[in-house]
């Protein structure tokens, strides 16, 4: 190690002894508890081992075997830990190592996004096909359908035609393990998930809203789902589309609330 090696033995021990530890600061002083079973111990300013948690190299070795929800408490403490516990390499090992992972590739809009990964924040990619209902996926993948609506922001299940893809929940961590999973933002799910493909890696960017569609075929099955869901002709979807920028739910939105507005009118 850079510095403070003797010392580095005494930190860790008690570390590995111990299963959660709870890290807390003050602003008169820096202090890290770690709770056991049947026992408490405080490392502060007042303890001979302060000097090595100043040291960076051991603070590394310390944070690498921390899980997330220590980790994040310990970016609380001090400028120094947060500087050590914000690195991107700690970061990910803490993310992967519940999960057995093999990788994940990608950067997330938020720091934040590393602070949980909990199964839910994993999602399968499934490639949608004609003959695809989202009650066929939820017995393919062994997920209930209000889960897979839920993930992907559907309203219904007309929503499912109006897409490439769908995010489908993780219901075993068995699939997570020695796999490499793919930081996304989707844009239907409105959510930034660790996405797994099951055939190897993305094709390419999945984007959820007409402005991002670059295919014919993609417009057209937007305008038939809107068509369908609405009950109305080509022109109708087309314009509620166009009053939305392009957004299928926002075009559903609004053609709701103008036909609550008839009905109001109608009945007054």
């Amino acid at each position: 190690m850079g510095c403070c090696g003797e010392e580095e033995e005494d930190i860790l021990q008690p570390l590995q002894q111990q299963q959660t530890p709870t890290l807390h600061s003050s602003s008169s002083s820096m202090a890290s508890s770690i709770t056991g079973d049947d026992s408490y111990t405080t490392i502060s300013p007042m303890n001979s081992n302060f000097a090595a948690l100043i040291c960076k190299d051991i603070l590394r070795t310390i944070f690498e075997k921390l899980p997330v929800v220590d980790l994040a408490r310990s970016a609380c403490v001090c400028r120094l830990w947060s500087s050590v516990a914000s690195d991107r390499e700690i970061q990910v090992r803490a993310f992967k190592a519940p999960w057995k992972l093999k990788g994940v590739i990608g950067n997330p809009s938020s720091g934040s996004f590393w602070r949980d990964n909990r199964l839910s924040r994993f999602a399968i990619s499934h490639r949608l096909v004609r003959s695809d209902t989202v009650a066929s996926l939820a017995v393919k993948y062994s997920v209930q359908v209000m889960d897979i609506k839920r993930l992907n922001n559907m309203m219904s299940d007309h929503g499912i035609h109006s897409r490439d893809r769908l995010l489908i929940p993780v219901s075993s961590p068995s699939l997570l393990i020695n796999v490499t999973c793919y930081i996304e933002l989707d844009a239907h799910a409105k959510r930034e998930v660790a996405v797994l493909y099951l055939e190897g890696k993305p094709e390419r960017r999945v984007t959820g809203v007409l402005n991002n569609v670059t295919s014919e075929q993609g417009k057209r099955r937007i305008i038939d789902s809107l068509r369908r869901s609405m009950q109305v002709d080509d022109g109708t979807a087309q314009y509620y589309l166009s009053l939305s920028n392009g957004d299928p739910r926002g075009a559903f939105m609004e053609f709701s609330e103008d036909l609550r507005w008839e009905r109001q009118v109608r009945f007054a």
